[in-house]
């Protein structure tokens, strides 16, 4: 197991420590990541596999999910591979450079994810409040057009903060009390002036989930009172249907989200080791379980991926014949 204590010596290298105070549990720990991961990989290929060939899903609402897929798995490869390290081998050490590209990457697919859900939560407006124009709206091109914003927000509003660490002196500890380079974590290290860094970081944070989750509840409140004005029960019933995938991976990604965030911000009085728990679990869980969500409540997916592993299954005797 690699040790810190020449991180002290080298500034150039900063060690990341996993979990303080639960470092004899990190082998266990490791299972659940290890399960996780797993289920990030195969679920979101599966999604995208099955969206890709299935023509019949060319449409908006999976093409915003094959996006959400997509950063999933980026964010994943971006902290999975060396929060095993962590766990399994003590690894942590880990070049400033990396850690601050580590830090842009998992933070702007982050802000790229919340951008995602506020477009998935218009295309659930315009299905049900303007179905006539929802063909006419969201046009490929304009789906690939919110794909990019969502880059190009995300990249834009995390870019300043690698820089704004560079310009910061480490001249005690190099040792990160967490299991990636999260920003803050980072900030806490230096020996300088880091109310910019702390200011523009709450600022970020502030805008992406501040901004998008208003805009979300307002998609809703519409939907709501659009719902509340149909006349039969059963269409009631299927429109709020149509919701519940997307309602369900809502509060999967930003609730433990806003627990992170209120915890690192507010509560000082809570154990070190419970805001990297969950800060782990805004990480690891919603790309795992947004595959399944969908999968289990979107009967079109289910239905497709139930037709290919058969279609697969029925090839595979063909050939054993």
């Amino acid at each position: 197991m690699e040790s810190p204590n020449h991180t002290h010596l080298d500034p150039s290298v900063f060690f990341l420590l996993g979990i303080p105070g639960l470092e004899q549990f990190h082998l266990w720990f490791s299972l659940p990541v290890c399960c996780l991961g797993t289920a990030t990989i195969v679920g979101n290929i599966t999604i995208l596999v099955v969206v890709a060939t299935e023509p019949a899903l060319h449409k908006p609402v999976y093409l915003f999910l094959c996006m959400l897929s997509t950063i999933d798995l980026a964010a994943s490869f971006s902290t999975v591979p060396k929060l095993l390290a962590i766990f399994w081998c003590g690894a942590g050490h880990i070049s400033a450079s990396a850690c601050l590209v580590q830090m842009f990457f998992i933070h702007a697919f982050c802000m790229m994810e919340s951008t995602v859900l506020l477009a998935m939560a218009f295309d659930r407006y315009v299905a049900i409040c303007h179905p006539l124009r929802y063909v006419t709206i969201l046009t490929n091109t304009i789906i690939a057009r919110i794909g990019v914003i969502a880059m190009i927000r995300g990249s834009l509003l995390m870019l300043p903060c690698p820089f704004l660490i560079r310009r910061l002196s480490f001249c005690q500890s190099h040792v990160i009390p967490h299991t990636y380079c999260e920003h803050m974590a980072v900030v806490k290290l230096a020996c300088g002036d880091t109310r910019p860094n702390r200011v523009y970081g709450l600022t970020a944070a502030l805008l992406v989930i501040g901004v998008d989750l208003f805009c979300i509840s307002l998609s809703y409140a519409f939907i709501a009172q659009a719902v509340l004005h149909l006349s039969s029960q059963e269409a009631r019933s299927k429109a709020l249907g149509t919701c519940g995938s997307h309602v369900c991976v809502i509060l999967i990604s930003y609730t433990p989200a806003l627990f992170s965030f209120f915890t690192h911000r507010f509560g000082h009085n809570v154990p070190l080791h419970i805001h990297i728990l969950l800060a782990n679990v805004y990480l690891l869980f919603p790309p795992a379980l947004n595959p399944v969500v969908y999968g289990v409540k979107t009967k079109e997916i289910r239905e497709r991926v139930v037709r290919v592993f058969l279609r697969e299954q029925a090839t595979g005797v063909k050939t054993s014949e």
